[in-house]
């Protein structure tokens, strides 16, 4: 999936300062960024994370998911090593968008998990797309990756577009009493790797 490259610019922040490229996705209009720090250009595994867009999370400071709290550690590990790349993907709700993301919040209000709310509303359980990652990645000359990630899935996904993952580094935080039924559905209904307390909860 193409995407053309805009601009890049400084963006200082309270772990250090990191360089913004901003991407544009012709075919939906959707504006990405990549956060970078260091020389990730070298040929040699970066530490990096695909992040997707959680306005509630990142923005809101919810407890309902661990976005947020991710974002932070997945900067702040990029910031302590000096080195490593951050693509924030806006692929809101899994990829079914903001308001459809309350709808489906609506139905966990009454009772449904994050899956069967996406697919009570017709969708997918996850609709994102890690295509995009692949020219992102290119025109910054990387790679290979050391992943920040709890998702096989994505391993496999970029894996598949041609990019090295030579290690998944687990990026476990936030947990909390209103997310804990959550991460127990992303680990027994899609596959994250978040430890055995989160299984047995889902079972």
């Amino acid at each position: 999936m193409p995407v053309t490259f805009v601009a890049s610019s400084q963006l200082p922040t309270q772990w250090g300062t990191f360089t913004m490229h901003g991407f544009l996705e012709p075919g939906t209009g959707k504006e990405h960024v990549v956060l970078t720090m260091g020389d990730v250009s070298d040929g040699q595994p970066v530490l990096g994370r695909l992040h997707s867009e959680c306005l509630t999370g990142d923005a809101l400071f919810s407890l309902r998911c661990d976005c947020g709290f991710q974002l932070e550690a997945a900067l702040k590990a990029i910031a302590e090593e000096g080195r490593g790349a951050l693509l924030y993907l806006r692929q809101e709700g899994r990829g079914i968008g903001l308001m459809n993301k309350i709808r489906a919040y609506h139905l966990q209000d009454g009772g449904a998990d994050t899956v069967e709310a996406n697919e009570l509303l017709g969708f997918g359980a996850d609709q994102r797309d890690y295509g995009i990652c692949k020219p992102m990645l290119a025109h910054l000359g990387i790679t290979s990756l050391k992943l920040l990630t709890n998702n096989p899935r994505k391993v496999k996904a970029l894996e598949d577009f041609g990019i090295t993952v030579a290690e998944r580094i687990p990026l476990k935080t936030g947990l909390n009493p209103f997310n804990r039924n959550y991460l127990a559905t992303k680990a027994g209904k899609l596959g994250h790797l978040l430890g055995t307390i989160h299984q047995a909860e889902a079972e």
